[in-house]
């Protein structure tokens, strides 16, 4: 039997490449993505070389974008093998180049969070129900070395980012403990410097 992953943000950078890498070790790969042209796009150019992988749309800020998903994996293959939560946002680099947490804009604060951690949190809470068909699966929360407590307090470049990814890695904590008995491992990377879309992601 086929595994199953689904990876998140995946219709370029990082997470095109996480689908790319999974197909050719002969996983079924769902792609998402919240842009639904791009994400199809992304998932033509994988099955042109002749990779098994799905598109499905998901805004991870959705509770209803995310119960979709999670029906639609249950409906077409009755269980999940892996997660990678890889969607997320550097809205610092954009909106506050100067890095000084004086200037961080409440709304930047509530996008962030609510994508950077409220989604894989709420992904993993409805996702891993389809794990426990089986007893089995991997979650993979993408972080970042900014993402360290240490390294947050004395930055100064992305402040809220750095916030973010230091309680994606507090949710990962939490899940791991919490599934500790069972088959299902919850973890965090920092993949470093990524070139996306003229922007980079830490």
């Amino acid at each position: 039997m086929k595994k199953i992953a689904v990876v998140t943000g995946a219709n370029r950078g990082l997470g095109f490449e996480n689908c790319r890498q999974l197909a050719q070790r002969d996983i079924q790969v769902i792609l998402t993505s919240r842009d639904r042209a791009k994400g199809q796009a992304a998932a033509e150019k994988l099955q042109a070389e002749k990779l098994d992988v799905k598109y499905h749309p998901l805004d991870v800020t959705n509770a209803n974008s995310i119960q979709h998903l999670a029906e639609f994996i249950s409906n077409e293959f009755g269980h999940l093998d892996i997660l990678v939560n890889n969607a997320g946002i550097l809205l610092d680099y954009l909106e506050n180049p100067d890095g000084s947490i004086f200037n961080v804009k409440v709304d930047t604060v509530r996008q962030t969070i609510e994508t950077n951690v409220y989604g894989p949190l709420q992904l993993c809470q409805t996702l891993i129900l389809l794990m426990k068909v089986h007893n089995y699966g991997l979650i993979v929360n993408v972080s970042s070395k900014h993402g360290q407590l240490s390294a947050n307090i004395n930055s100064t470049r992305f402040p809220i980012y750095g916030v973010s990814k230091t309680a994606l890695n507090a949710v990962t904590i939490l899940f791991a403990n919490a599934l500790k008995d069972t088959n299902i491992l919850v973890d965090s990377v920092n993949p470093g410097w990524v070139q996306t879309d003229k922007l980079l992601c830490i």
